[in-house]
């Protein structure tokens, strides 16, 4: 189980490094716990942008960064002070297949695959480091060494290849739309009267490519 719960980790963090590695942005997968730094740092040089990454998978409903990890991000972002922005990000990946125990066995169910980015600069000001924990709603506390658990709503940060998809999406709607305004304009011209098949190559070549 243990070799499962590194290799699905790893392949996370690999994701979320070709990811990062776009545009103006480079990352690079830097070991995690066997290195003692963050599992990923990326890099924005042309607007001076500096992430520090832990990511955590899992098949359970709550996901948990120590504070040994907490403090390895936090010493790498006050390293590089170069960069005008700098912050600590919590990657969370909620498998498609939640684990649990029933009756002495392991069963799976199936459920949606939820991604969180939570951006913990906030550990910077805390005395003393929590351990962060995160729901599969998104949710984020902070755990105490006496025990306390207090509610930290971590804000969310706006991953640049997040908002890839969308220029792709309205280019096909809008092609849709176009060419449903061209086969309604067709309809429209031709309305009241059938074209046979001999009549294609006397029509002017501009209703041909409309």
């Amino acid at each position: 189980m243990g070799n499962i719960r590194r290799s699905r980790g790893y392949n996370f963090e690999h994701t979320l490094v070709r990811r990062l590695s776009s545009g103006s942005w480079a990352a690079r997968r830097l070991g995690g716990s066997s290195t003692g730094l963050p599992d990923i740092v990326a890099v924005n040089n042309t607007n001076g942008i500096l992430l520090t990454i832990e990511a955590k998978s899992g098949t359970s409903d709550i996901l948990y960064v120590p504070q040994d990890q907490l403090m390895r991000c936090m010493v790498i972002r006050n390293m590089f002070g170069i960069y005008p922005e700098r912050h600590i990000v919590l990657a969370f990946k909620f498998m498609s297949k939640k684990r649990f125990r029933r009756k002495n066995q392991t069963v799976y169910e199936t459920r949606k695959l939820l991604e969180y980015y939570k951006v913990a600069d906030i550990i910077e000001k805390m005395k003393n480091l929590p351990i962060i924990k995160c729901t599969y709603d998104g949710k984020t506390y902070a755990i105490y060494q006496n025990g306390k658990t207090l509610a930290l709503g971590l804000p969310d940060y706006a991953m640049p290849f997040q908002g890839l998809a969308e220029p792709i999406a309205t280019m096909q709607e809008t092609t849709k739309r176009s060419i449903n305004v061209k086969d309604q304009r067709i309809s429209h011209q031709n309305r009241g009267r059938k074209i046979r098949l001999s009549e294609l190559s006397t029509l002017p070549q501009e209703d041909l490519n409309k």
